[in-house]
C-alpha cells in the first residue's frame, strides 16, 4: 500500500496523567490529491480488559466505580458498571491483567484466554485495548478487592447471574463499551450452554 500519508508536526499541548497532542499531516485523498489535516489525539497508553465467569454458578464478576468524564457527559450519579481493567504500565497484556483482576476484584486467576485487540475510539485516542476471559471459582478469592488504596480507587466488585448481566446490558444500566463488548462475546459464544 503506498504511504497517504507525510510532513507529520506533532505539538504536545498537555502532558498529565496522559498526552494530548495536536497532529498536523498531509493526507492523500483517494482521488490523489494531497490536503493537510489537524487533529488531537490523546495518549494515556494500552489496557487490557477480562470478563471472569463463573461456568457452575453462570455467573459473572463486575466492576462498578465512579467515572468523572461519565459524570460530565451526564451520568448523574458517574458510577459505571464495568470489567475489570487496567493500564499496561510497562507489562505484556496479559501479566497486566492478571495483576488488575487481583487488584479490583480480589480473585487470583491462574490463567486468561486472550480473545482479541480493539482500538478503544481511534478517531481521538491512541488506546488498544487487548480482551480477555478468565474463569474464577470460589477458591481463588484472596481478599475482598476493590483497587489499591495508593492509587485512590473504590471500586465495588459485583457478582451477577450471567442473565442479570445481559439484562443491565439490554436495558442500559451497562454503558461501557469493553464490557458491552465481552458479555456479548460471551453469549455470542455460548459461554454458560
Amino acid at each position: 500500500m503506498v504511504n497517504r500519508i507525510k510532513d507529520i508536526v506533532i505539538n504536545t499541548l498537555s502532558k498529565g496523567w496522559a498526552t494530548l497532542s495536536e497532529v498536523s499531516f498531509a493526507y492523500q485523498m483517494k482521488n490523489e490529491t494531497w490536503v493537510t489535516q489537524k487533529r488531537e489525539s490523546y495518549d494515556r497508553g494500552d489496557g487490557a480488559t477480562a470478563l471472569l465467569y463463573n461456568k457452575e454458578k453462570k455467573t459473572v464478576i463486575l466492576t462498578k466505580q465512579f467515572r468523572i468524564s461519565s459524570f460530565l457527559n451526564g451520568n448523574a450519579s458517574g458510577f459505571v458498571v464495568e470489567t475489570c481493567a487496567g493500564m499496561l504500565d510497562a507489562d505484556e497484556p496479559k501479566a497486566c491483567i492478571l495483576r488488575e483482576i487481583e487488584e479490583e476484584t480480589g480473585y487470583k486467576v491462574h490463567a486468561v484466554t486472550p480473545l482479541f485487540e480493539a482500538y478503544s475510539s481511534p478517531g481521538a485516542l491512541t488506546e488498544k485495548l487487548y480482551y480477555f476471559m478468565a474463569e474464577y471459582s470460589e477458591a481463588m478469592k484472596v481478599s475482598e478487592g476493590g483497587g489499591l488504596d495508593s492509587e485512590h480507587e473504590d471500586i465495588e466488585v459485583l457478582e451477577l447471574p450471567f442473565s442479570e448481566a445481559l439484562v443491565m446490558l439490554n436495558n442500559g444500566e451497562i454503558q461501557d463499551l469493553k464490557t458491552i463488548v465481552l458479555l456479548q462475546y460471551a453469549q455470542l459464544n455460548k459461554l454458560f450452554d
